[in-house]
């Protein structure tokens, strides 16, 4: 009886919450980066149900996607959904049934019995999983965290998420820590998995001949972070060495070029739309899904999300070619994948670390995900939905 007098007053007061936020929804579906996926999720705009009875999974944004392709290989009516878009840009390469996700109170008229509901890491929304599971379909969170700065947040809540995960028959977490953290919230039949971005490692492409020079790369970086970059770049004078900058929203692409412009005195530039090489000594890759390929001819990645208090971002991808890794001190949201690789520089002195350079190790990668037992209690769950039809 609780549980149902909490569905529907959550029910209402999310919906509530809807209605209020459709004015604001509308004006920032005008900004480009919002111009697809707030009218898809807050007006179902272009954005159709999923095909009934697929194995359905749902990742926040581009890194999430991208992390389900060993997945993907696995069933042949494999459905993504996810709330970016470029995480939808990245879902339509590994389906054809890819959706922006629904804010919640329209997933009362969208969501379909499924063949099963996986959802990647923190996307904990209540509505979600509990809709999928009085339409039959079982839920399973994978590679699951929580971070230092939300759980205490989590915790004052756990009244909260404790209904939520009445409604997950299996969590798997990325650490014992992140076990712990579900089981204290009220989460049953948690084990620990690892990270599946460890089940996705890239493969050698080519694609870029190295240059002679020593490559400096700037992986995914957000306001703020070029800027120190191109001035810890100008403080360390380095020698022989390019510096190519890949940003991690395309919004900010113009904004880049116009910084790059005021900091690169005499050395040679270009835009990477432009041509479609790394001759210039500094490059802004105007451009997705080409970060991996460049991290193959790089030797330092200066690892961004993290000289801001961001997050930090995946360097699993650079520890693979082996690069020397330079990240700020503000990882929070990726401390377990950091976990997996050795010999990380932190620093909170960029310039003095760029003067080091020589000193730096390359990194490598430790640890594995368990990507059969993954695959083998989807298809269990999948048994159980199929046997209940």
């Amino acid at each position: 009886m609780k549980s149902k007098l909490f569905f529907v007053t959550y029910t209402l007061l999310i919906s509530v919450i809807y209605v209020l936020a459709l004015p604001f929804a509308a004006l920032l579906a005008r900004k480009p980066k919002y111009r697809t996926s707030i009218p898809a999720r807050f007006f179902l705009r272009h954005n159709p149900p999923l095909p009934k009875h697929g194995h359905w999974f749902h990742g926040c944004s581009f890194g999430e996607v991208a992390s389900l392709k060993p997945l993907q290989k696995e069933f042949d009516d494999f459905a993504v959904t996810t709330t970016t878009q470029t995480g939808l840009a990245e879902a339509k390469k590994l389906s054809a049934n890819a959706r922006y996700l629904p804010f919640e109170p329209l997933l009362f008229f969208w969501m379909r019995r499924q063949k099963v509901l996986v959802v990647l890491e923190a996307e904990l929304w209540y509505l979600l999983f509990a809709l999928a599971k009085r339409k039959g379909t079982p839920t399973l969170l994978l590679s699951a965290r929580i971070s230092d700065n939300s759980y205490e947040k989590y915790y004052k809540a756990r009244w909260f998420y404790k209904r939520l995960f009445a409604n997950v028959d299996r969590i798997y977490a990325q650490s014992q820590k992140d076990k712990l953290r579900f089981e204290a919230l009220g989460a049953q039949n948690v084990v620990v998995g690892g990270n599946i971005k460890l089940a996705n490692l890239p493969s050698r492409s080519g694609r870029y001949a190295k240059p002679k020079q020593r490559v400096i790369t700037v992986a995914s970086s957000h306001e703020g972070e070029e800027e120190k970059v191109l001035q810890a770049f100008d403080a360390a004078a380095l020698r022989d060495t390019k510096l190519i900058i890949v940003p991690r929203h395309p919004e900010r692409f113009d904004a880049v070029d116009a910084l790059i412009q005021r900091y690169r005195g005499k050395r040679s530039y270009h835009r990477f739309s432009e041509r479609k090489d790394f001759d210039s000594e500094i490059v802004l890759v105007d451009a997705m899904g080409e970060l991996i390929h460049i991290y193959e001819i790089t030797d330092v990645t200066i690892l961004c999300g993290a000289f801001a208090p961001i997050g930090g971002h995946n360097p699993i991808e650079p520890a693979f070619f082996h690069n020397k890794i330079i990240s700020g001190e503000h990882y929070f949201n990726q401390k377990e994948t950091y976990k997996c690789v050795d010999g990380i520089h932190v620093t909170n002195d960029l310039e003095e670390s760029l003067k080091k350079l020589d000193a730096l190790n390359p990194t490598a990668i430790e640890g594995s995900f368990d990507l059969q037992s993954v695959v083998e209690d989807i298809k269990a769950l999948t048994r159980k939905e199929n046997a209940s039809v």
